[in-house]
């Protein structure tokens, strides 16, 4: 499956978790909800996976976690907040280079309508 197509499943998955409970909730509760519904496809899925970061030869876990993960390719970074900034945005695309994952979706789930709280961000070409 590739990246356009998970970015697609995410969208409806988070939209239907977005109707359902509307804002003003938690991270982790959207995070909770969106791991379940993603769960219901035949994907891999994982949540607050481990993100270690590589500074030359050395390992270092310094407490990097993705919110989820998926077929180890796709990351969805969750947010509850009055508004997405730039260091939303650095943040996912930091964890994209530090995995090496190409897409990955930031979705602010505190907003009224879901399309204006999420946010398709590109590491490299796609």
């Amino acid at each position: 499956m590739t990246e356009d197509e998970i970015s697609k499943i995410v969208f409806e998955a988070a939209l239907k978790v977005h109707k359902t409970l509307g804002p003003g909730l938690l991270e982790s509760a959207y995070e909770e909800c969106l791991f379940y519904e993603l769960k219901k496809y035949d994907l891999v899925v994982e949540k607050q996976k481990p993100l270690p970061l590589i500074y030359e030869e050395v390992k270092l876990d310094i407490g990097y976690r993705l919110d989820i993960i998926i077929e180890n390719k796709f990351i969805v970074e969750i947010k509850s907040v009055e508004a997405l900034n730039d260091v939303h945005l650095a943040q996912l695309l930091t964890y994209l280079k530090l995995s090496d994952c190409k897409l990955g979706l930031l979705i602010n789930f505190n907003v009224k309508l879901l399309k204006e709280g999420v946010r398709r961000v590109i590491n490299g070409n796609l």
